[in-house]
């Protein structure tokens, strides 16, 4: 684990620019403009270009690797300032008031979220990260020994472990499915998930957009796939929020659990739970309790009793709700597939192998690429200390390559050209 002296010494050997100082940091928070009204209609790049403004991101860096972790913009890390220097004067209102969250409901928080991913307060659980609501499913969902979860053979090990700890501990079965590289439609997958159903099947979990493709699941399909099973739905949406639109009641799924600080760019430390109705919520035992997790009434808010936990990451999740909202989810959605297949397309002339899907809609910013027989890790270590360009990827030769929408053409050009340099400097044809 890096202390702050050894990640500063490392950010420098890699070339990274660092505020230093107070006047540094003060310099790198002035609040930018956001683009003018009407940017987008005349100038698209413009308006693009202008946004990149909003994030602390040196502009010698190309980040390719947002499936990671975002970056939050100013408007966020704004907020969450101003929130510390507010909650830490300790002065709320009342005298059982603390700035603290994880007890009580916190609408202000839910439904701002709840209402952006097309679902109802009472339905959502604001949690810590996509790894916490997961294990709350794996560890919460009533089953017996003996009855299985089907998964793919592609979910992070965060969807997976939560799973396989149940299975070690109480017996349960995870059962796999291959999800077939690549998929050329739904069909294909739906297929694979109806063939490994077993009368002993009692929850399917998949992610919704593969975190190591980008493939975009039929989410909607399975949850009816499921449901005329009497099997319940559950998938890990990890890089939904803020990559693409979504209406979970819409959906029609059980659960569904993600994280924020990716293509959302909140805080780090934000995640959710949701819960399709009550009928669901009794068959998830909480698996972190404080006061309040034992009231149905409460429905999702009692998923939320987790103990004391950070406001001004809060703050900033309501502020990058409202960025957003402010550019639209639909116009960052298209942003996303253009760049996204822009890059796809100048690897396939490079001779790369597609791991995501060739039908544009089932994947959107995340183009997943196989590229023996370029060793992807000493590919990655060689582009970012010496051209400040992020990627990563899978042993031993495969890609996943993400497109923020504040990337530009010219970053992912760039990429292009030092990926063909690095292949020259290897005598790679």
């Amino acid at each position: 684990m890096l202390d702050r002296r050894s990640f500063m010494a490392t950010a420098a050997t890699a070339g990274v620019l660092l505020p230093t100082g107070s006047a540094a940091f003060a310099a790198a928070m002035q609040p930018i403009s956001m683009p003018a009204a009407g940017l987008y209609d005349s100038n698209e790049d413009a308006y693009w270009a202008a946004l990149r403004k909003q994030f602390l991101i040196p502009k010698n860096v190309v980040n390719l690797n947002n499936g990671t972790v975002g970056s939050s913009p100013r408007p966020v890390l704004k907020a969450v300032f101003d929130s510390y220097e507010l909650t830490e004067q300790m002065t709320q209102a009342g005298s059982e008031d603390y700035p603290i969250w994880g007890y009580g409901p916190w609408v202000e928080f839910r439904k701002p979220f709840a209402d952006f991913m097309g679902a109802h307060v009472d339905q959502m659980a604001i949690l810590r990260n996509c790894t916490e609501a997961n294990s709350y499913i794996a560890n919460g969902f009533d089953m017996k020994a003996g009855d299985e979860v089907l998964i793919s053979d592609e979910e992070h090990g965060s969807g997976e472990q939560p799973w396989v700890l149940r299975a070690k501990r109480y017996g349960i079965v995870v059962r796999k499915f291959a999800m077939p590289k690549a998929p050329k439609n739904p069909d294909e997958i739906l297929n694979r998930i109806n063939d490994a159903i077993t009368p002993r099947t009692r929850i399917i979990f998949v992610s919704h957009i593969s975190t190591a493709t980008g493939v975009i699941l039929p989410a909607k399909q399975i949850a009816a796939l499921a449901r005329s099973k009497g099997i319940i739905s559950a998938f890990d949406g990890a890089h939904v929020p803020g990559m693409i639109a979504i209406d979970l009641n819409d959906i029609g799924c059980d659960l569904y659990t993600g994280s924020m600080h990716k293509w959302l760019f909140a805080p780090k430390g934000t995640g959710f739970l949701y819960l399709r109705d009550e009928a669901v919520m009794n068959r998830v035992w909480n698996t972190v309790a404080t006061g309040g997790w034992d009231d149905p009434t409460r429905m999702a808010d009692r998923y939320m009793q987790i103990g004391s936990a950070n406001i001004p990451t809060m703050m900033g999740l309501n502020a990058a709700i409202a960025l957003a909202q402010s550019i639209g989810i639909e116009r960052i959605e298209r942003r996303h597939r253009y760049l996204a297949d822009y890059l796809h397309a100048a690897m396939m002339e490079r001779g790369a192998q597609s791991w995501t899907s060739p039908d544009p809609a089932m994947r959107c910013a995340i183009a997943t690429v196989n590229v023996p027989p370029v060793s992807r890790m000493e590919l990655q270590e060689w582009l970012w200390k010496n051209h400040q360009i992020r990627v990563r990827g899978g042993e031993p030769s495969k890609l996943r390559l993400c497109t923020p929408y504040y990337l530009s053409k010219a970053d992912i050009d760039r990429f292009l050209e030092q990926f063909d340099a690095f292949r020259k400097m290897k005598g790679i044809a």
